[in-house]
């Protein structure tokens, strides 16, 4: 059973205060959104707006740190949802009324919220020359010795089923999201001491779509045959993907 009915799921991307502008320029245009006015106590939050369907792609300007990646649960009661959570492993890192900021047992940051009402999955877009592509997918990199526990918290978390080896590789897993939800969690199990996050598109043609993100200034890291590793202007990671960008799966 579920910990909680998860609603909705956004993707938050975390910014300096000095990268704010230009990464919310970089982000935009990749995504083929437009950007809502700012919100928050200080001006410091704004949506992606899809040009259909509901926004799950949101910026935050921080104060301090680096910035980094985490997501937003939407649910029906905050206060329920985290001591749920906390009975699980998570932990209390912030208390507002309408947010609270929570860490995984391995420390991946993330943030139950109120519900809204979102529903409407929002669609790819379709570039000129014809690639259809959509940002869809976080990627969780767990360090390898806490990787089976942290799957089981995220699955006990969501109540969605963790599925194995995706794209015949054991050291991928992901959740089994909900239809409506445009966000997919992926789990990867990775060499490094400490957790992280990064963000992946979904792409029809990702040759044209790397050569797009090169025009706005982002630089190719690695490629790793289904997929490509992207550095944004300040260095950022995430990643280009050959998956279908209506069901986040891979060909074949």
């Amino acid at each position: 059973m579920a910990v909680t009915s998860v609603r909705w799921l956004s993707v938050v991307l975390d910014f300096p205060a000095d990268e704010f502008g230009d990464e919310v320029t970089f982000w935009r245009a990749i995504a083929g959104s437009t950007v809502s006015p700012p919100r928050g106590e200080k001006r410091q939050f704004a949506s992606l707006e899809p040009f259909n369907g509901d926004p799950h792609l949101l910026v935050q300007r921080i104060d301090h740190g680096v910035g980094g990646v985490h997501l937003d649960l939407a649910v029906d009661d905050i206060v329920v949802s985290a001591a749920g959570a906390q009975e699980i492993g998570a932990a209390v890192v912030s208390w507002a009324d309408d947010c609270i900021t929570m860490t995984s047992p391995a420390g991946f940051v993330f943030c139950l919220v109120v519900w809204r009402g979102q529903s409407r999955k929002s669609r790819p877009i379709r570039w000129p020359g014809d690639t259809i592509s959509i940002i869809d997918q976080v990627s969780i990199d767990i360090p390898s010795r806490r990787f089976d526990r942290e799957c089981a918290f995220w699955e006990a978390l969501t109540g969605w089923e963790v599925i194995g080896g995706s794209g015949g590789r054991p050291e991928f897993r992901h959740l089994a999201r909900p239809e409506h939800l445009a966000v997919r969690i992926l789990l990867q199990s990775t060499n490094s001491g400490a957790i992280a996050g990064h963000v992946d598109l979904a792409s029809t043609h990702p040759a044209e779509e790397v050569a797009r993100h090169e025009d706005w200034g982002a630089e190719v890291v690695a490629e790793h045959g289904d997929w490509t590793v992207m550095a944004d202007p300040t260095g950022r990671p995430y990643c280009i993907t050959a998956r279908n960008p209506r069901t986040g799966e891979l060909p074949g």
